[in-house]
């Protein structure tokens, strides 16, 4: 394929295929040629979708009952969880089947009445029998017993979290193509499905300002939301907090608007303003019920955000595409994102070394099943609850077509930009345009949305030029520019067959902006693997170091920080000069600014959290 004479002209039609929009004024040899070529560059593994999701792969639509063996039981203990408030809990499921096969599995649905009886009129797809709605997570019956097969008998283990609603665990035959429900266990729920939970923490529009956004089942005519916060060991103020949702009509397609859905409860933001530079603050979120009584969460802690241009100690965290896994095995997804509890656990790890986080786009894979946020928010809680977390847009949070995407594919599940935006705070004018500038002490950063135009001409291209232009470098001289999709370079296979080594629209008028403004470094991912540059400008180096820079770089260099945890995505097998190290594992970025005139950068990998890359800028005082 790269050597037909038409690939350029085939190649540059690629946005069009993606939205269905092929011209087939040419040739017929190039419009046929483009149809297959884009297909077959759209179904490898790696590039759009990254493979099915795990629910994806259960057929509901063929979902039929088959309840007549009274013989066969699920039963599930404890059924009440969360008594010491926590927001988790274990459960044991013990199965018993008369008429065992290979290939049962368990479901666990929530809410726990998930007949067709419960189908609300927007799931129009589903009739009865038929189920309403997709599992919250799934195993197969035999990894509870190698033996299951011939006895019969099994005994699994799950971990459930709070998701404001009770539970049920369904055992099917029929594997996950054909799925046969042949008895529903006891009703599981926890002591308080309301209670708030899963804190994210993000800095607000001000350096002094920082944002507590959680979900609970409170909504503002059951309680009053607040947070109770003060310096550590000082007095204590209340802020109140808004609260909203989102429904299921502003979903854009299925499955978020059909199987895939889920009530997300509430999600309330407060914000805490005033602070003083890099000082402990301890918070709680309380919500006051209508009798009086305050429903608390436990105690958090975090450490406020230095002013511009303060000299001191500041560590920032960057990757993208880390996705969620289940600590219990379920679903499958260690086939998929098996990386991500590596990532969490290693930033857990060292979480006092780390000041601020930047997750830069595909952050949960829901893909349209909204039960996944209520896990990806619980696994990220420990960092995001003690460290701002903010996010980018990426294209499994936003992409969808006909809904105002620059591209048109549908790898949101028809979430399109919907829940992420609503779940995290940016410090965004509109939450629908997730570009932003972000001060922290030594640092500017200017956070772009790759998922939205941003070509020159356009509002996000405005924004850029204005973000780069207006920082004092004197008070700020490390100037980062952050996107999900790599709109600087990349030789990851994917693009590599593209022939652009990045994302094909607009890069020469970033490149002058970048150039201009003098951008360090451009951090992406959308590509999983690791891969840092030269300084470039045009596709050529500007400077011939490659461990430590000192004055001048004359160009930004160009990383790619998608290895958080989906699955990885492999390199061109002939890489370009420009590309100075890549790696096909997992790992996260680490900016350490000891000073004005010092910057550390290094790679460090997921599994053992070393650093196997790392650089530094050495600019005048």
């Amino acid at each position: 394929m790269l050597d037909d004479p038409f690939l350029p002209e085939r190649f540059s039609l690629r946005n069009r295929f993606e939205a269905g929009v092929v011209d087939c004024h040419l040739s017929p040899y190039v419009c046929v040629t483009l149809l297959v070529s884009l297909w077959s560059l759209s179904s490898l593994k790696g590039v759009c979708s990254h493979g099915d999701h795990p629910f994806a792969r259960i057929a509901i639509e063929k979902t039929v009952l088959d309840l007549n063996d009274t013989a066969s039981s699920v039963e599930v203990s404890p059924s009440v969880l969360g008594i010491g408030g926590q927001s988790f809990d274990w459960v044991n499921v013990n199965i018993s089947n008369p008429n065992p096969s290979v290939n049962d599995w368990i479901g666990v649905f929530s809410p726990s009445n998930f007949s067709a009886s419960t189908c609300s009129p927007e799931n129009h797809k589903v009739l009865a029998p038929l189920l309403c709605t997709a599992p919250i997570k799934y195993k197969y019956a035999r990894y509870g017993n190698s033996n299951y097969k011939n006895t019969g008998k099994a005994s699994l283990k799950f971990q459930l979290i709070n998701q404001r609603s009770d539970f049920s665990f369904a055992l099917f035959s029929g594997d996950l193509s054909k799925p046969k429900l042949v008895t529903v266990s006891n009703t599981i729920s926890f002591a308080n499905p309301d209670l708030p939970n899963y804190p994210r923490l993000a800095q607000g529009k001000f350096w002094n300002q920082m944002t507590v956004t959680w979900t609970s089942g409170y909504g503002i005519r059951k309680a009053n939301p607040f947070v109770e916060w003060g310096k550590k060991g000082g007095n204590q103020r209340r802020s109140l907090a808004s609260t909203i949702t989102f429904t299921r009509n502003k979903m854009c397609g299925a499955p978020a608007s059909t199987v895939g859905w889920r009530d997300p409860g509430y999600f309330h933001t407060s914000f805490l303003s005033g602070l003083s530079p890099n000082s402990l603050y301890t918070y709680k979120i309380g919500h006051k019920l209508s009798s009086g009584t305050i429903i608390w969460s436990k105690v958090y802690e975090f450490k406020s955000s230095p002013y511009p241009g303060q000299n001191s100690l500041q560590r920032v965290v960057i990757f993208g595409d880390m996705g969620k896994d289940e600590v219990d095995g379920s679903n499958e997804y260690n086939q998929y994102q098996h990386g991500s509890l590596n990532t969490t656990n290693q930033l857990i790890k060292d979480l006092k070394n780390i000041d601020l986080i930047f997750h830069i786009g595909d952050l949960s894979y829901a893909n349209g099943y909204l039960s996944q946020w209520d896990q990806f928010t619980s696994q990220i809680e420990p960092i995001a609850s003690s460290v701002p977390y903010m996010i980018a847009s990426g294209n499994h949070e936003r992409d969808w077509p006909d809904s105002g995407s620059f591209y048109e594919t549908e790898d949101s599940g028809g979430e399109c930009g919907v829940v992420a935006q609503t779940m995290f705070y940016v410090p965004t004018r509109n939450r629908t345009k997730l570009w932003y500038v972000l001060d922290y002490g030594l640092f500017r950063f200017c956070v772009a949305d790759s998922e939205s135009d941003w070509t020159e001409g356009s509002e996000q291209y405005d924004f850029i030029n204005q973000c780069l232009a207006t920082v004092n470098r004197e008070k700020q001289p490390w100037l980062i520019f952050i996107a999900h999709r790599v709109l600087g370079y990349s030789t990851s296979w994917f693009y590599d067959i593209l022939g652009f080594y990045g994302e094909p629209d607009g890069r020469e008028s970033l490149e002058n902006l970048w150039k201009k403004y003098n951008v360090d470094i451009a951090i992406f991912g959308h590509a999983h693997n690791y891969e840092r540059t030269c300084p470039m400008y045009q596709s050529n180096c500007t400077n011939n170091e490659n461990g430590n820079y000192t004055g001048s770089l004359n160009g930004t260099i160009h990383v790619v920080a998608g290895g958080g945890g989906a699955s990885l995505t492999e390199f061109a097998s002939v890489s370009q000069t420009w590309s100075l190290f890549r790696d096909y594992d997992y790992g996260f970025l680490e900016l350490t600014s000891f000073d004005p005139s010092k910057l550390l950068f290094e790679y460090k990998k997921s599994k053992d959290g070393k650093v196997y890359d790392s650089f530094t800028i050495t600019k005048g005082s």
